[in-house]
């Protein structure tokens, strides 16, 4: 470990906002990955436009990490920085009909404060276990809905530090993915905008939601939820259970006996158990079918 890097970061964070040999284990919801080199919390935009400069500038690898929903990090770690937003970016507002979310709050959170405030339109996102940072770059959905289609404008770092706004058009909304996808932009803060509603029906969807997904998924169980984009004209579940994967498993990692869309962790999953038995399905099907699974998860570190 570079010490002129962590005599840096102790002269711009806190010192307990200073990690090294971080378990990633415990931040993702998959429950599996070795440490981060570095783990360090930025609070506010000043801290965060230091290290990203810093980082920028040394050749530092490092990642931003949102809530760890859609990652798989490997058993060996990361041999790098990993950058959590703290307290500045946990923030939420509300006027009129547009909810402005730091890139750190969870979706969850953004979709009760929407049902409180009575703007509806959130619905979708209640059960989505990701950060509103980590859904717009991915555009992130479900049940119909994407985050895509409520976005107004999303506030985005550079690798300079300087800030920009980009609008709607601008970020280039696809199925799952952004022009982030393919920018070093860090995401800051989204404004979306929603529509009027009544908080009795609001609510009454989101529970319409969450039980369908209790029904539906496998929820007891670590995972990065669905675990492949959906290829056009089909399935991926549909397309994994008829090649006969249903329950397939390598060493802790399995593919879900509920919903095949979702290969779990057991509770004794290595991250290369899970990569090999992503792998396998991928292979599997594109021999059964000729039909290519793109994972919607992120594969970060050494395996």
């Amino acid at each position: 470990m570079s010490r002129a890097l962590l005599e840096f970061l102790a002269g711009v964070v806190p010192a307990e906002n200073i990690r090294q040999q971080e378990p990633m284990s415990e931040h993702t919801t998959f429950r599996v990955g070795g440490p981060a080199e570095v783990f360090v919390t930025a609070d506010d935009r000043q801290q965060l436009e230091k290290v990203i400069r810093y980082l920028n500038l040394t050749g530092w690898p490092f990642f931003l990490l949102g809530n760890g929903s859609n990652l798989l990090v490997g058993d060996k770690g990361y041999r790098g920085v990993v950058i959590r937003l703290g307290r500045e970016f946990e923030k939420i507002r509300t006027e009129g009909n547009r909810l402005t979310c730091g890139a750190a709050v969870s979706l969850a959170k953004a979709a009760k404060t929407a049902m409180e405030s009575g703007l509806a339109g959130l619905e979708f996102a209640s059960g989505i276990p990701g950060s509103v940072g980590g859904g717009v770059r991915m555009n992130a959905g479900a049940y119909g809905g994407e985050l895509g289609a409520l976005v107004e404008s999303v506030v985005v770092m550079a690798k300079d530090g300087s800030l920009m706004e980009l609008d709607n058009d601008t970020m280039e909304f696809s199925y799952r993915r952004s022009v982030l996808k393919d920018r070093p932009y860090v995401v800051l803060e989204v404004t979306m905008r929603l529509s009027d509603g009544n908080r009795e029906e609001i609510l009454a969807r989101m529970n319409d939601l969450a039980a369908k997904r209790k029904q539906k998924q496998p929820l007891e169980y670590a995972s990065a939820g669905s675990t492949f984009k959906r290829p056009e004209g089909y399935f991926a579940g549909k397309l994994i259970m008829d090649a006969g994967l249903r329950g397939a498993r390598i060493g802790g990692a399995r593919v879900s006996d509920k919903h095949c869309g979702f290969i779990i962790n057991d509770g004794t999953a290595t991250a290369a158990d899970i990569a090999e038995l992503i792998a396998e399905v991928s292979e599997r099907v594109k021999e059964r079918f000729g039909v290519s699974l793109e994972p919607e998860v992120i594969f970060l570190g050494d395996f």
